[in-house]
């Protein structure tokens, strides 16, 4: 064989294996996880902090029934449309799952068996959540009703269907650290948690690039994964409402116009009226402390 042919093949294994070392699926510290007690109580709160529901729900389903976390809500993207699997207690779900396997999916976005789950379950915001409010959630799911409904796969194409190459996309793109770093009050740190990490937020308020990475410009606004209209910049810059109107809004869904929330946004607000008024307040201190971007 030419040398020249030999050079190719060698630097071809060893990219190889680089790419297999990079993309390696992360986990957990585990140590971090012993002698944790979920409280379900707990993590009723934190459930519809988080927004289970809203993604995990049946479509369609009203009231008690999205306690029924069956899965199969689509959410059309760029790369594929994307199916919400079912997370209910049960064997179709996640009824077998520890807490370790939670935390794994969670703040790595890695699967039972190993496999890295795409960005579209928000992990890129749960990366930073308290391992007790993981714990707190976990416990609380418990107490759900079971359903048995199968998950369906995602609808997703070559090459976004080669699920190692998402350990790339998490080398390139998985954050590191708060988005707001300025001196903040009790308040409003508590308004970050609830934004950056559990309301996880910035997954649709924020631009993303070609890649579906974050761009810096925070809740800036960005088009509708869908393609059809556009999310709204929610910094100072883009939204004048005193902290009072967005607590409402929260709360109510009522404008400062008298307007109510529409579309994803309404679902999104029947999980945030079940927060308690102190947590409203912490998230509308908290967007009133982000910096603006004037667009």
């Amino acid at each position: 064989m030419h040398p020249f042919f030999r050079w190719i093949i060698a630097v071809a294994l060893l990219g190889a294996a680089v790419f297999w070392v990079v993309t390696i699926p992360g986990d957990v510290d585990e140590e971090a996880l012993a002698g944790l007690e979920g409280d379900p109580t707990r993590g009723e709160g934190l459930f519809w902090a988080a927004g289970c529901a809203n993604c995990h729900a049946a479509p369609g389903a009203e009231g008690e029934a999205k306690l029924v976390l069956a899965g199969g809500q689509k959410f059309p993207s760029p790369f594929g449309t994307f199916l919400a699997p079912n997370i209910s207690p049960s064997e179709q779900g996640i009824g077998g799952w520890s807490l370790p396997d939670l935390a794994r999916a969670m703040v790595k976005g890695v699967g039972r068996e190993g496999e890295h789950l795409y960005p579209a379950f928000p992990y890129n915001s749960y990366d930073m959540a308290e391992m007790q409010d993981v714990a707190d959630i976990h416990a609380y799911l418990q107490t759900l009703p079971p359903d048995a409904t199968p998950s369906q796969p995602h609808e997703v194409g070559f090459p976004f269907n080669i699920r190692r190459s998402l350990g790339g996309w998490k080398m390139l793109f998985m954050r590191e650290g708060w988005q707001v770093e300025d001196d903040l009050t009790d308040e409003q740190l508590r308004g970050r948690y609830l934004v950056e990490v559990m309301g996880h937020c910035g997954e649709c308020h924020t631009p993303r690039n070609a890649l579906g990475g974050w761009t810096s410009d925070w809740l800036a606004g960005a088009p509708a994964p869908d393609g059809k209209g556009r999310i709204p910049n929610i910094t100072p810059g883009g939204l004048d409402w005193s902290e009072g109107d967005i607590a409402e809004y929260l709360k109510s869904g009522f404008t400062p116009e008298f307007d109510t929330a529409g579309g994803e946004m309404a679902v999104v607000v029947e999980s945030t009226a079940m927060l308690t008024d102190e947590d409203r307040a912490a998230i509308a201190a908290y967007l009133k402390a982000v910096p603006p971007v004037e667009n």
